[in-house]
């Protein structure tokens, strides 16, 4: 798969809100990541807009700060029986 570019989660946009770090497209709209989704190893934003994807640069461990500021914990695992 290509992407668009590499960023790093330091230069992205992280809402509160909604959980969600974004970063600017060229086409004007935003490239969106959810932080469960980050959490659980997804380091693809996609832009909602257009087919420009970018790879978010990040290791596991820095996102605990981002759930400490929005007042969530990481998502706990599911046990699944065999």
């Amino acid at each position: 798969m290509s992407t668009y570019d590499q960023i790093e989660i330091e230069d992205m946009t992280f809402d509160t809100e909604t959980r969600m770090f974004s970063y600017p497209c060229p086409c004007g709209d935003r490239f969106q990541l959810y932080i469960d989704d980050m959490f659980d190893g997804e380091n693809i934003a996609v832009c909602p807009s257009c087919s420009l994807m970018i790879e978010v640069i990040f290791e596991r461990e820095d996102l605990q700060e981002y759930y400490e500021e929005a007042g969530a914990q990481p998502p706990e695992p599911i046990a699944v029986a065999a």
